[in-house]
Parts: structure tokens; C-alpha cells; sequence
């Protein structure tokens, strides 16, 4: 059988695995009897690699013994890579890896080393373009490239049954013995394109940002949304909180009311869907249909951080109840189920328990009715859930909310009030049933990117809520990130659990890090947050800038090589390394009149400033769009100095203000704007823009009123 043979019988499998559900969740997978001795995963951190710990493939983790290995035994690599809440990498596992006749070949040909996408997304990045290049579409996880004992990628692909597994293995193991030279030349031509892809050239054209084109981009944005259900048009509906960050920024400085309803329409219906757990907080990753109502369960830290902060900026423009109550039961879950004594903040929740999808969260209508009894109670919940007699979902029922409050209490003759209530007591007797279930399994580990979207979460809803616990969860997060994922020479590292802390820090690491600090200066008015940002900056600039495009690596320049050192330029789930980084330095800029970092920042906006003008799908690039805006609309700086600073920004947080940085505190501090703005037994609140103040006022109202005008 040839390769092109091999591709075309699974094609139609894995086209709808990869689209679909290449990314649904799984229970722990590994063998709880260990019939098998542990492999080279035994001594990991990573609840994924452990999964694997047991397998009979002699499983390596990625390093310098299975590299040296596969050279000095002149085997091929076969680098197979996932995450914990993957639902079809723990299926190959269960129909391949855990089966001796695949081992025993595996074993024999080639050297195998499993790779945590989450903990080594540089690796994923190299390999899975690889898979884009030989496959011709998408690709997703499980993610399996086979690669020369030097590393260069031959070949890859995703899910394949244990026949067809093994039909691709003897494929390769007989064409590497027979006729290597055509590997060769197909190894040749990946890492080509591998390392030519995502290249940025330097934009020696001279800057231009206008608000026109910000405009136009709207446009485009808007074309791919359901104004009516939210999220992009047709299945499946992802959350992509930035591109509704950007839209948000833009309907504040622009009036457009279509912008807003493209925010309101996604934050209701993700509210009132599946997708949201409604008894539980949280939301899962992905809908797979175009309503939200049927999610896969699993639940990602770096989801939820942003929901948190999207949907409380909401609630500034709009006052929403819903986007309140949604962001209040979330961080009761992050509290509740996502949070270590350390101060950390957990990776995932799997979506299987049971090695059943979504049993945690669905229900029979008869255990609906065995919690809740027989009446007006259990009538109007199973009304306002959609709760059916036979199932919403594949038998079961997913609570999900289609119908009105109103509409629902005329039909049972009670007031909305006493509808609330009601509903409210059931969902706590639902959620006590629920917790004496099999709990799906939780991927521990601590990443510091996902962990800093999160600080920065609960920043923007203490500053949303003034709720004081919000910021001592900030806080604590934010010294444990100093403590336990920072050197002090600045390095980061970006993986922690069970006291472990050994990958050197990506560049979501830092930018993203960063940010959250920058968040936390804004919060308290703690200058060591932003000295500890501008050194992690300056890091980063000396270990990740390319001074010949402008741009930053993925990987520091202390990292080991891979076969290709990318450049992560595009936004997706979450905002992209290069656009946060490029945030970063234009309020640092603000903040210490730094022209290095703005020029940086205006450079790195210049070359991609085509590829988000006139691209046909804008989201890719939202995170870009929101710098932008601040180079379009330059932000204020606003100062408040005194001892009442901390109830003046309060009084300023009640306002959606995404042009404006705030500073101050009791004294001027070090900052260059502060100086000479004390005033002695008083506290003033200074309007700045370009570094020119208009007149102090004592007063949020008027200051509100100068920085509106």
C-alpha cells in the first residue's frame, strides 16, 4: 500500500475528526492494573505524559537521551502529541498504545516520544505544520509525525484506527529500509516550508494607521458573525473572547451599534447554551452545533480566564444582570475547582468521567424529578431547561435556556421574582446531587501564560465588582507567579506542579505575564508590578526580538534548536504572543516614555498591518486590531494622587474605559507623569494624553466628562 493510499482511506475520517472533534476529552486513560512496567513517562509532571507512563510503547519524553537514541541507532522518530482533555488521543492510546502487537513494532523501528502540547507548544507548532504541509488540510490532535533521526518531519497525521496505524507504520518502517532516499526528499521539502512559514519581513514603508481602516476591518468582521446567535456563522462556535474585546473597543470609540449586538448576541446565548454549565459555572471549550447548546464538556482554564474578563467589560457598557451573575458563579468555579493552596491556577477539567462524554453534567428527566420531587418546582425547571422526557442530547438532557423568565412564569402563574427563586433552589439541590457523582479528571498542572489570562480575569472583575476577594486571588496568583515561575534574573519558566518547574518560558509566557502585571500596577498602584513587567520586557527583548523583521520568536534564544525557530503571528483561543507583546510595549510606553518600546510596538503593527487590513477572516487577527485602536486613538493617561486615590479609580472602574492607563497612589511615586502633581491634603485626578494634563479635579464626574470629550 502507498502513502497517498494510506491518506486517501482515512481522508473522510479524519476530515470530520479534525473539524468536529479531534479535541474532545477522555478520563485518565492509563492502565489502573499496570500490566506493563513503566516506560521513560514515569518521571514527568504532566498529567498527560503520565497517562502514558504505562503503555507497553517505550514511551521517552522529548529531550537529549530519545534524540541521541534515535541517531545513534539510526531509528525514525515518531513524535505523537497531546493534551490531558483530549478525547481521540486517549482513543488511539486505548485501540493502539496500549496494545502489545502496535507496541512490539513501534518499539522495534522506531524511537517514540510523547509530547504535552500545553506544556511544549513549540514542538506541537514545528510538527503540526508539518501535518498541514503532507496532509493538504487541517490538522488536529492527536497530533503523529514520523521524522528522521535528526528530526526532520516526514510525514504526519492525526487520529487513525489500530489498522490503519499500523498499516502507515510497516508503510514507513519498509520504505525507510528500502528506498530512504524518497524520505529524504520529503523531510527535505516540510522543513523548507516549516521554516519559511510565518515569516515576517520587515515594513519599511512608512506608518500609516488610520481609523478608516479600522472601519473596514469591522466590516469584515461582522460579515463572518450570527448577529443573531453570536459566535461565527455555522458550526462548530468556538468563544474567541478577543474578537469581541476588539469589538467592544471599537463600538466605545465609534457608536457602532452593529459591533455591540455582535458582542451582546454571543455573551446571551453562550450565557443561556450548553456550553455554559448552568448549575456549575464555567464554560466548556467549543459548541459543536450553531445554537451552543451541545459543548464537549472539557473546561480550559484559558477560556474561562477570558470570559471572565470579556463578560465583566460587558457589564460596563451594558449593565447587564446576566453578564454579572455569569462572571460571579465562574469565579466560583475557578475558586471551587481550579485553584491550588499555592495560589495557582489548574490547566482543565476532562469531559468524560466514567469513559462517558458529559456524564458529569447531563441528566435523565427521572433524576431530575428523584432530587427535586414532584411539583411546580420541578415543572418550571424542566420547562425552563429544556429538560424532555427522552433527552435533548443523545438521550440525556443538556440544561440549556431558550425560553424568557417572563414567558415562563405567566405559564405557571408565579412572578419573575418567585421564578428565580425557584429555579435558583433547584439548581442548588441539582448541583449537591451532582457533586456525589465520579468527578472528570483534572489536568493539575500549572502553566504560567494560562495562569497570568487568568490573574488578569479576576483583575478586571474585581475593578468591575469592587469585590475584595478578587484581588487578593490576583495577588496571590501574581507573587506565586514571582515566586515560583520567575528567576531573578528575570527568566521564566512555563510549566509548574508538585513543586516542579523545568521548561524554559515561551514567548506567551512573558507577553502574557507581563500583561497581567501591567494589570495588577493598574489595580493597586504597586509600582513593583510594573518595574517587575518593564524587566520581564527588557528580557525578553534581549532573549526573543529579531532585530532584521521587528518581530519576536516563539522560543528563547537559550532554548535547544528545534529544526525551525517560528514566529507566532496570528491571534486564535487565545491572543497571540507577538500582537500581546506589542501591547505590552506601547502602554509601557505610556507608562516610562520609552520611544524604543513605541517604536517597536509601531513597527511590529506596521508588518502585519496588510495581512489584517485585507484578510477575509479579521478574527485571526483581533488582538492586532485592539493595538491598533490605540495607535488610531492614542489612550489617556490618567493619574490620581492622594489619599483617596483607591475610591476615586473606583468611582472611575464604573465606566468602560478601554483609552485609558490608569497611575497615581498616595505619593507621586517614580513614574515621570507623577512628578509635581501632588498636592498636600488633597486628591486630584489628572486627564493626560500625549503627556500633556488638562486641568486636576477632585471630582470622577468631571473627569469622566474630559476624558469623553
Amino acid at each position: 500500500m502507498n502513502l497517498n493510499k494510506i491518506i486517501i482511506n482515512i481522508g473522510l475520517v479524519l476530515f470530520f475528526i479534525m473539524l468536529i472533534s479531534a479535541c474532545k476529552t477522555q478520563n485518565s486513560s492509563t492502565s489502573s492494573n499496570h500490566k506493563h512496567p513503566a516506560n521513560k513517562l514515569i518521571n514527568e509532571s504532566s498529567p498527560y505524559l503520565l497517562q502514558h507512563a504505562y503503555n507497553p510503547v517505550d514511551w521517552y519524553p522529548w529531550g537529549d537521551e530519545a534524540l541521541r537514541k534515535a541517531q545513534d541507532e539510526n531509528k525514525l522518530i515518531l513524535i505523537s502529541v497531546g493534551y490531558s482533555a483530549c478525547h481521540w488521543c486517549h482513543v488511539m492510546e486505548h485501540e493502539s498504545f496500549e496494545d502489545s502487537l502496535v507496541a512490539d513494532i513501534m518499539n522495534k523501528h522506531f524511537i517514540s516520544i510523547k509530547v504535552d502540547r500545553e506544556e511544549r507548544p513549540d514542538i506541537d507548532d514545528v510538527y503540526m505544520t508539518a501535518c498541514h504541509i503532507s496532509s493538504g488540510r487541517s490538522c488536529g490532535w492527536p497530533l503523529n509525525a514520523m521524522a528522521l533521526p535528526d528530526g526532520r518531519p516526514f510525514w504526519a497525521g492525526t487520529y487513525f484506527p489500530k489498522e490503519e496505524w499500523m498499516d502507515a507504520l510497516n508503510y514507513f518502517i519498509k520504505l525507510y529500509s528500502e528506498d530512504p532516499n524518497k524520505i529524504e526528499v520529503s523531510a527535505d521539502n516540510i522543513t523548507n516550508n516549516i521554516q519559511n512559514s510565518e515569516t515576517i519581513q520587515l515594513n519599511t514603508n512608512e506608518a500609516a494607521f488610520k481609523q478608516e481602516d479600522i472601519n473596514q476591518i469591522v466590516e469584515n468582521f461582522i460579515k463572518n458573525i450570527d448577529m443573531k446567535r453570536g459566535g461565527k456563522k455555522g458550526p462548530p462556535k468556538f468563544p474567541m473572547p478577543n474578537n469581541y474585546e476588539f469589538l467592544l473597543q471599537h463600538y466605545y470609540h465609534s457608536g457602532n451599534e452593529q459591533a455591540l449586538q455582535a458582542v451582546t448576541a454571543t455573551l446571551d446565548n453562550m450565557a443561556k447554551g450548553g456550553i455554559y454549565d448552568q448549575i456549575g459555572g464555567g464554560f466548556a471549550r467549543y459548541s459543536v452545533d450553531d445554537i451552543w447548546k451541545a459543548p464537549h464538556f472539557e473546561k480550559m482554564l484559558y477560556d474561562n480566564a477570558q470570559l471572565v474578563s470579556l463578560y465583566s467589560k460587558a457589564y460596563q457598557v451594558t449593565k447587564n444582570p446576566l453578564y454579572k451573575e455569569i462572571v460571579f458563579e465562574t469565579l466560583d468555579y475557578i475558586k471551587r475547582e481550579m485553584t491550588d493552596k499555592t495560589g495557582a491556577f489548574y490547566s482543565s477539567l476532562d469531559a468524560d468521567s466514567e469513559g462517558e462524554e458529559g456524564k458529569f453534567y447531563v441528566w435523565d428527566k427521572s433524576e431530575i424529578k428523584e432530587v427535586l420531587g414532584e411539583g411546580n418546582d420541578f415543572d418550571i425547571y424542566c420547562e425552563y431547561y429544556n429538560i424532555k422526557e427522552k433527552g435533548n442530547w443523545e438521550h440525556k438532557n443538556i440544561l440549556f435556556i431558550t425560553k424568557k423568565k417572563k414567558d415562563v412564569a405567566d405559564k405557571y402563574k408565579v412572578s419573575v421574582e418567585e421564578l428565580e427563586t425557584s429555579i435558583k433552589a433547584s439548581d442548588d439541590k441539582l448541583f449537591k446531587a451532582r457533586e456525589k457523582r465520579i468527578r472528570p479528571g483534572l489536568d493539575d498542572k500549572a502553566l504560567t501564560a494560562w495562569n497570568a489570562l487568568m490573574l488578569k480575569g479576576y483583575i478586571d472583575a474585581y475593578r468591575v465588582f469592587n469585590k475584595p476577594e478578587y484581588l487578593e486571588a490576583a495577588l496571590k496568583n501574581g507573587n506565586f507567579l514571582k515566586e515560583k515561575a520567575m528567576s531573578k534574573e528575570f527568566r521564566l519558566n512555563r510549566n509548574y506542579k508538585d513543586g516542579k518547574s523545568v521548561i524554559n518560558a515561551f514567548l506567551d509566557d512573558y507577553a502574557l505575564t507581563i500583561e497581567g502585571f501591567i494589570a495588577l500596577y493598574q489595580a493597586t498602584f504597586d509600582e513593583e508590578w510594573l518595574k517587575v513587567a518593564k524587566a520581564l520586557t527588557n528580557y525578553t527583548i534581549e532573549n526573543f526580538y529579531d532585530k532584521n523583521s521587528g518581530m519576536f520568536y516563539y522560543t528563547s534564544k537559550k532554548d535547544k534548536k528545534l529544526i525551525a525557530r517560528k514566529m507566532e503571528t496570528s491571534d486564535n483561543v487565545i491572543p497571540g504572543s507577538n500582537s500581546t507583546m506589542a501591547k505590552n510595549l506601547y502602554v509601557l510606553s505610556l507608562y516610562f516614555y520609552d520611544y524604543d518600546y513605541l517604536t517597536k510596538a509601531r513597527t511590529m503593527v506596521n508588518n502585519m498591518l496588510e495581512n489584517i487590513k485585507y484578510h477575509s477572516q479579521p478574527s485571526f487577527y483581533s488582538n492586532w486590531c485592539s493595538v491598533l485602536n490605540h495607535l488610531v486613538n492614542p489612550p489617556y493617561e490618567v493619574a490620581i494622587l492622594g489619599e483617596n486615590f483607591a475610591q476615586k479609580r473606583k468611582a472611575l472602574d464604573q465606566r468602560y474605559l478601554p483609552n485609558v492607563i490608569f497611575m497615581g497612589g498616595k505619593q507621586e511615586g517614580s513614574l515621570e507623569l507623577l512628578k509635581d502633581k501632588l498636592i498636600e491634603g488633597d486628591t486630584r485626578i489628572y486627564v493626560c494624553q500625549n503627556k500633556v494634563c488638562k486641568l486636576p479635579t477632585p471630582e470622577p464626574a468631571q473627569a469622566f466628562k474630559l476624558i469623553l470629550k
